[in-house]
């Protein structure tokens, strides 16, 4: 896998340099084409247990709680946020606990999918720590706001999928935070919104161009402009989440949900699905003939992994492939 793998860096800037090549090469009217790659734990039993805390041992007081499952679930890690006196509101040393997380998961090569949720009842996050916020002066909220918002772009950069199990309601930056992750998850009783206009400012970690990718420019306008509040139902309709599901006693329908739709990840290849979400992300960001591109070049990361092989002669001899990432 480290072969493979170790190859993405390497790829992701040479996608950047085929970026910029072929828009040169569109504006003097000839096709840009890209060169080869270098190569170089609940009460359910229905639910997973931990597999490990972050830190030394999993504590009542630990703001935010870092689960490696184990089992069916195995290569799922769950990170849940813990700060019920404060609604999950998101505290300078929150969002040092969140990056510290993120960091040490996208160098671990048998994580195949993160999903984010909130282990407090009724709450996903409610944003920023207004109390926090109110002592700090204008020179440090002008700092937290940039970590915040470079925190939530690596976990918008984990190479794996990522899902936000939303069970309770997401304002401000804690919708950002679930706007940063591939696939959202809500409760129909989840309550989501941009509010931030409400207190004279706009999103600042990246909800003013992460929510009009996802629903819309004229939409996403509306919503900030409003800073209106939609239900889960709503946010469904509007494409702001992938799914909605009732919500149950527990409080946790959309974490279940999330679980699932995890588990349908793990079995396919590990290389394919980095490179996959890898291609997406690049692509989207571009002119088709661009994209393209990058499709093939993610795609010839793929050609000689042995997971590549297996799949073939998994096919060929009916039975399901045994993939190592390599």
């Amino acid at each position: 896998m480290a072969a493979a793998l170790g190859g993405l860096g390497l790829l992701r800037a040479r996608l950047r340099l085929a970026a910029a090549a072929a828009a040169t090469s569109a504006a003097l009217g000839r096709t840009g084409h890209l060169a080869p790659p270098l190569r170089g734990g609940v009460a359910a039993t229905a639910l997973p247990s931990a597999g490990r805390s972050y830190g030394s041992q999993a504590k009542e007081e630990e703001e935010l709680r870092v689960r490696y499952l184990d089992d069916e679930h195995k290569g799922i890690v769950v990170l849940g946020l813990n700060r019920s006196h404060a609604k999950n509101a998101l505290s300078k040393n929150l969002v040092k606990m969140m990056s510290k997380a993120v960091d040490a998961l996208k160098s671990d090569k048998k994580v195949r999918t993160v999903v984010f949720r909130s282990e407090v009842p009724g709450i996903f996050c409610a944003g920023a720590d207004l109390k926090e916020r109110a002592k700090m002066h204008s020179s440090e909220v002008s700092s937290f706001v940039s970590r915040a918002r470079a925190t939530i772009n690596e976990l918008a950069n984990l190479p794996v999928p990522t899902i936000a199990a939303i069970d309770g309601t997401a304002l401000g930056g804690g919708l950002e935070l679930a706007l940063a992750c591939d696939i959202r998850v809500a409760a129909s009783s989840a309550k989501m919104g941009l509010v931030e206009t409400k207190l004279a400012i706009i999103p600042g970690a990246g909800g003013t161009q992460r929510l009009p990718r996802t629903i819309g420019v004229s939409l996403a306008k509306e919503l900030i402009f409003s800073a209106r509040i939609v239900d889960g139902e709503e946010a469904k309709s509007i494409g702001l989440i992938s799914h909605v599901v009732e919500q149950n006693e527990a409080g946790d329908a959309a974490y279940r949900r999330a679980l699932a739709l995890a588990r349908e990840f793990l079995p396919q290849g590990p290389v394919a699905m980095r490179v996959a979400k890898l291609a997406i992300n690049q692509g989207m960001e571009v002119d088709l003939v661009t994209g393209l591109a990058i499709e093939e070049a993610c795609y010839a990361q793929t050609i000689p992994t042995k997971d590549r092989i297996e799949g073939l002669l998994a096919f060929k001899e009916k039975r399901p492939p045994r993939y190592k990432g390599e």
